[in-house]
């Protein structure tokens, strides 16, 4: 969903171009194009003629294209999981082979590469639902429990401190350091090797030092990930694949 505020105007449009784009009008002073999940969407000043935008689009629809044919091939590569007796799913780069069961409450257990999940037979809603909701919430406690502890361990090593450490589902970062020293991690982050894993904490801990990304900074970041640039390649290359 496009969300605008009161003083922007959005209009989709099809014609003259072979691809589908929205145009969101505001009080900015220059014109830009977005590719966004294989969506367009143009961004304009609000006196800038329709005939003004449609010559910007047309010299960029080459680039459009090309755009919206990458990033349709990767969202068909986001893996759809069903929550099946016998389905796998990821964790730590591992594939995990999910058990169901039924009991009176609802539990959820790693076991020998198998994810046990018991079922309440009390819960009002289908068993899909129930084993998403078990299984989602199973991961989101495992990914706070390991990232918490890699961020201590990391900060004792460094000699830093942090102020918290939580968890969000986000789908624009992977971690976030604020400027107060909390670290927010997107949970979905565990289904990775646990070597990308270790990358983010060092990412997120070395901004409690610089808040920035400076030389320096990744300096900090190699000293304690020495294969920092390969992580940070893979992340870039699979993380729309990490979802769960």
């Amino acid at each position: 969903m496009l969300k605008t505020r009161t003083s922007c105007v959005a209009e989709t449009r099809i014609i003259p171009f072979p691809f589908e784009f929205t145009i969101l009008r505001s009080r900015r002073r220059s014109i830009s194009i977005e590719v966004q999940s294989a969506r367009v969407l143009i961004r304009a000043p609000q006196q800038v003629a329709d005939s003004v935008l449609h010559d910007f689009l047309r010299e960029k629809t080459h680039w459009v294209q090309e755009k919206i044919h990458e990033q349709q091939q990767a969202l068909s590569a986001i893996p759809q999981h069903t929550y099946a007796a016998g389905s796998f799913l990821p964790y730590l780069g591992q594939e995990i082979r999910l058990v169901l069961g039924s009991g009176s409450a609802a539990r959820v257990v790693l076991y020998d590469q198998q994810l046990h999940v018991l079922l309440s037979r009390r819960r009002r809603m289908s068993a899909p639902e129930q084993t998403r909701r078990l299984v989602q919430g199973w991961y989101q406690q495992q990914a706070l429990k390991l990232l918490t502890e890699k961020t201590d361990q990391l900060c004792l090593a460094m000699g830093l401190q942090h102020t918290g450490v939580s968890i969000r589902a986000t789908r624009t970062k992977w971690g976030h350091c604020t400027s107060r020293g909390a670290i927010q991690y997107n949970w979905q982050i565990i289904l990775a090797p646990e070597p990308i894993v270790d990358y983010l904490v060092a990412h997120e801990v070395s901004h409690l030092r610089h808040h920035n990304h400076s030389r320096a900074f990744w300096q900090l970041v190699e000293s304690v990930c020495p294969d920092y640039v390969r992580c940070r390649a893979w992340l870039k290359a699979n993380g729309q694949q990490l979802v769960l």
